[in-house]
């Protein structure tokens, strides 16, 4: 290979000049030198091999179609089938009008003829096919994710508008693809490995779009939306397509889930759609097997339900619709189960659905931040019940009000607390705060700040539904509390299972060693109290002692037991 003949001061992009006449070369090349780094090259063997070693500062390659070793035609293949030299132009040498056609298709950006045009015609071309190919990888690099080449999700959704406009709207089908705890894949099998799994990813979804045509794109850090033409054979093409994927994982025991929305006709435009096969998507979450699910009528019902239920919930605490329950907790030390405290459980009753158990909507508000409304009413509730007990039976009945992971991190949650006890004369010991293990995972040094803020004002903090989460052990020697208050799961079987006892036996030595008192929930027999009594439990609760109650049948309770 002849090397480059001059080098010019300053910056200058990089053009190849590919002629197997030295003549040809020497003219073009003194037409470009002032303005472009110009090297040369004497057929097509030489030029690739060139290609190869400057491919990351190559600007343009300019070659001449008729050529020993390997004529230009054949560059050009070589330059179009591999993705690292496609996004390199080339300006093709011909005198032959019906090349031009077939240098098209084989992705030529320009011609110039021989004879060689005028010197100022031929600098035009060459600048106009390199600044058209840079602005081209720009917009590229700026609508495509980086890591997969697929759209960014921005550009997906525009892309998609114009798809859906400039083809009369035809039926398209969504589909929605996530890893399933990808986090996990990360820190298991390396950060490399899972952008080598996500890039698979990108790449088969490009294969299926360039196979049946749409768009897809990378939604988010573990997530892929695609848009389809619809298709009535797309149920029975999902299971060929995540089979695919899973083969990529290998053994890995990787779970992929498909949301997909088929297009029935109804007219949804495309946010819609991806809003319905998320949906779908949704329904499979933490599954540990590779699957898909469609939106259906069923989704589409429940999606309307819990739209009323988050409309309908100012008004629903405006009216008090809301309904706050107590179940007692009694203490098992003794030879007589004594009442000790309640729990303020939330029940709701809707002007239109009736009553509405707590599990279709306590995870909705939990989802979209509503839960500090709900929480705030409920801790007004109780602790103004608390007052009128002491004020009404002469006795202390100390209650546990929930504190979600929301209310954790709310800045103003001690002011908002002391106003309620400031309110109602109470004393902060006697609203008991349950905070879920679960919260302890988000962020384990602000929940420790914040729990301990609490209990240096004097309120006691119980850990619900412990045993649940995965961090409990690691956290205890360092997170204050006063209280463990075991998972109902454990209880259930309790006296069938010796696993299962001996599991809720160990969790009472740990709260012996940390010096707290261990409440059960969920006893529901006279066997589970007794044996949770011999294993060393303090307080049960549940429905062996009563439901959650009423305030007025709760009132009737506590009298009968002074």
């Amino acid at each position: 290979m002849q090397e480059l003949l001059e080098r010019k001061k300053g910056l200058h992009r990089k053009i190849l000049i590919v002629d197997d006449e030295f003549v040809e070369r020497e003219m073009l090349g003194n037409m470009l030198d002032d303005m472009y780094e110009v090297a040369y090259a004497e057929n097509g063997a030489e030029a690739a091999e060139f290609i190869r070693l400057e491919k990351n500062t190559l600007s343009l390659v300019i070659l001449d179609l008729h050529m020993p070793v390997l004529d230009g035609y054949s560059l050009l293949e070589i330059m179009r089938s591999d993705t690292d030299l496609r996004r390199i132009p080339a300006i093709v040498l011909t005198s032959e009008k019906d090349a031009e056609v077939k240098s098209l298709h084989l992705g030529a950006a320009d011609f110039i003829t021989k004879p060689y045009e005028v010197p100022d015609v031929v600098r035009a071309r060459v600048r106009h096919a390199i600044e058209l190919a840079e602005d081209t990888i720009i917009i590229h690099e700026t609508e495509r994710d980086e890591l997969t080449g697929l759209f960014n999700k921005q550009f997906f959704f525009e892309y998609g508008k114009r798809l859906d406009e400039q083809n009369g709207f035809i039926p398209m089908d969504a589909l929605v693809l996530d890893i399933n705890r990808f986090h996990l894949v990360n820190e298991l099998y390396g950060r490399s490995y899972g952008d080598m799994l996500l890039k698979q990813i990108g790449d088969s979804l490009h294969e299926l779009v360039s196979r049946t045509g749409g768009l897809a794109c990378r939604s988010g850090s573990n997530s892929f939306c695609v848009y389809l033409p619809h298709s009535d054979m797309l149920r029975e093409s999902l299971p060929k397509h995540i089979a695919k994927l899973d083969e990529m994982t290998g053994d890995k025991k990787i779970s992929i889930r498909i949301g997909a929305y088929s297009d029935d006709g109804s007219g949804l435009d495309m946010p819609q759609r991806f809003d319905c096969a998320l949906l779908a998507c949704a329904k499979l979450r933490g599954s540990y097997f590779s699957g898909f699910d469609f939106y259906d009528e069923t989704l589409h019902s429940k999606e309307i339900y819990s739209e009323r239920l988050i409309n309908d919930m100012d008004m629903a605490l405006e009216q008090k619709q809301f309904k706050v329950y107590f179940q007692p907790k009694y203490n098992i030390c003794g030879d007589k189960p004594v009442l000790a405290s309640a729990e303020a459980l939330v029940r709701w009753s809707h002007h239109e659905f009736g009553m509405v158990s707590p599990g279709e909507f306590i995870s909705l508000f939990e989802d979209n931040g509503l839960i500090q409304k709900l929480d705030n009413y409920v801790w007004n509730e109780a602790a103004a019940q608390i007052k009128r007990w002491k004020e009404t039976l002469g006795v202390t009945i100390p209650v546990s009000v929930n504190v979600s992971r929301v209310d954790v991190f709310d800045p103003m949650l001690e002011s908002k607390l002391d106003r309620i006890i400031e309110s109602n004369g109470l004393e902060n010991s006697e609203l008991l705060l349950e905070i879920t293990e679960s919260a302890y995972t988000d962020n384990s040094q602000q929940i420790i700040d914040t729990v301990k803020g609490l209990r240096d004002k004097g309120f006691c903090i119980e850990m619900d539904d412990f045993g649940s989460g995965y961090s409990s052990l690691n956290m205890l020697t360092s997170l204050p509390i006063d209280a463990l208050k075991l998972d109902m799961k454990f209880i259930r079987n309790i006296c069938t299972d010796k696993k299962a006892c001996r599991l809720v036996g160990i969790m009472i030595e740990i709260a012996r060693l940390l010096e707290v008192p261990v409440i059960a929930e969920g006893v529901e027999t006279k066997e589970q109290m007794e044996l949770l009594k011999e294993l060393g439990c303090d307080i049960i609760q549940g429905y062996y002692f009563s439901k959650p109650l009423p305030p007025d049948e709760f009132e009737k309770l506590v009298r009968d037991s002074l």
